[in-house]
C-alpha cells in the first residue's frame, strides 16, 4: 500500500453549527489520518495522509468516512499533492 496526501473540502448544511462540533465524529468515522481545517463557517477541509492501493481508493474511502460522520456534507473541492497529480480526483 502507498500513502496518498490530498485535501477534501466540504460545505456543511447546518452552517449555524460550529464545524468543530464534527471533530469527534470524524475521528470515530476513520478520519484519524486527517488534519481538519475549520477556518470558514459552513465549510470544513480535511488534509489526508491515507494509505491505499490506489489514489482513487484513498480518495473514495476518505469521502465515505467524512459522509459517515457528516451525512449532509457536500464535497465542493479536492486537491491532490504532487505524489499522485497524474490521478484525477472525480
Amino acid at each position: 500500500m502507498k500513502e496518498f496526501e490530498f485535501t477534501l473540502k466540504f460545505s456543511l448544511r447546518d452552517s449555524e453549527l460550529p464545524p468543530g462540533e464534527y471533530i469527534d465524529a470524524l475521528y470515530q468515522a476513520g478520519c484519524d489520518d486527517a488534519l481538519v481545517g475549520l477556518g470558514e463557517r459552513g465549510r470544513i477541509a480535511l488534509t489526508f495522509n491515507r494509505k491505499a492501493g490506489t489514489a482513487d481508493e484513498a480518495v473514495q474511502s476518505a469521502v465515505r468516512d467524512v459522509l459517515t460522520a457528516i451525512p449532509d456534507a457536500k464535497l465542493i473541492g479536492a486537491r491532490a499533492n504532487d505524489s499522485f497529480s497524474n490521478h484525477p480526483i472525480n
